[in-house]
């Protein structure tokens, strides 16, 4: 595909795929509408490159979707933009209705019409690519189990409940319309510019400056973890070599404990900039109480992607991990307008 549109691509996720996009040739109109997690600050190691255009909008916006699908002649649609946070959706679910349900069949709508207007050659090779999360399956017990595409769906928080509506209308457009959809479903993602409200960065940035580590609960619950670069990979193998109508799970095969988590990094600071007393960073670990809903397990089967599409994750969670924490400690430029308030999307947006 020569011309790729990519929505919320100003984000943790969406900026790592637009950032691999542009460095492999393809030409992509990066659609973001620069909230609080939309960083432009994110692209700047592509931002004068010629195959990069970047459009401040929103995904509801249907005439302004249409007129930028025909101006460039897009070959595909990446569709990354969505409210992400679980404890955020818990305090102000309406925002995750609005995004990620109504965004994105306003979205498909804009879709539909554009596909149905090509002809040949170019209405084949259209896809519309969805990507989802494993917290649309729910839990699994801390000891069995493990989520693969066809795992029913059971949604615990107001934030996988709004994206498993998200991937029914998706799957609902293909089937009644015919609009040629892949769908993925990815694990935890980390790696460099992830927005300091999540787990792994808010734990570097806090232990970096000595501050407390909260945990939930005991910090018993499990997650798989997924290497952003790595992820941004297979979503372009899924967009240009999957099959319509297909589902593909994207895992790391890297299970670890929230509490193992943050102990590593804890271990890897200390090892690098230890603190000026020589204390452990793992006695800042706070333990805090549990959110409403806390899912017990994730665990992603990524078996078919890797089978059938060839993919590999080239990070295990060590090297990824440490990867990470260096990019955090040699970016202070990125984070810190963000941990000390002076970070505004609404500011950053005007260069676009």
């Amino acid at each position: 595909m020569k011309t790729i549109l990519v929505t919320g691509g100003a984000g943790f996720i969406g900026s790592a795929v637009v950032r691999y996009l542009v460095g492999k040739g393809v030409r992509v109109v990066n659609l973001d509408k620069l909230t609080y997690a939309g960083n432009l600050a994110s692209l700047a190691s592509i931002k004068d490159m010629p195959n990069h255009r970047f459009v401040r909008g929103d995904i509801a916006d249907v005439p302004m979707i249409l007129a930028n699908l025909r101006e460039e002649n897009v070959e595909g649609i990446m569709h990354l933009a969505a409210e992400s946070h679980v404890d955020r959706s818990i305090d102000g679910p309406g925002e995750f209705i609005e995004t990620n349900v109504v965004g994105t069949f306003r979205l498909l709508s804009a879709a539909l019409e554009y596909w149905r207007g090509l002809e040949g050659e170019a209405r084949s090779c259209f896809r519309f690519h969805h990507i989802s999360t494993d917290e649309v399956f729910g839990d699994l017990p801390f000891d069995s189990g493990i989520f693969t595409e066809d795992t029913p769906y059971a949604p615990s928080s107001p934030y996988s409940a709004s994206k498993a509506a998200s991937d029914h209308f998706v799957r609902a457009w293909h089937e009644t319309y015919g609009l040629p959809v892949v769908l993925s479903n990815c694990s935890n993602n980390y790696g460099p510019y992830h927005f300091p409200e999540k787990l792994i960065p808010l734990t570097i940035l806090n232990a970096l400056e000595g501050k407390t580590l909260p945990v939930y609960g005991k910090g018993e619950n499990v997650r798989d973890w997924l290497y952003v670069d790595d992820h941004a990979k297979a979503l372009h193998l899924v967009l240009t070599t999957g099959k319509v109508g297909e589902s593909y799970n994207v895992g790391g095969r890297n299970e670890r404990t929230n509490l193992a988590v943050v102990e590593t990094i804890c271990d890897i600071l200390d090892a690098r900039v230890p603190l000026p007393d020589g204390k452990s960073r793992r006695e800042l670990i706070d333990f805090v109480t549990d959110r409403p809903g806390h899912d017990r397990r994730y665990a992603i089967d990524a078996t078919k992607l890797e089978n059938e599409l060839g993919w590999q994750a080239e990070e295990n969670f060590e090297t990824g991990l440490a990867k990470t924490v260096g990019w955090y400690l040699e970016n202070e430029w990125w984070w810190e307008p963000i941990r000390s308030g002076s970070y505004s999307g609404e500011r950053l947006g005007t260069k676009a």
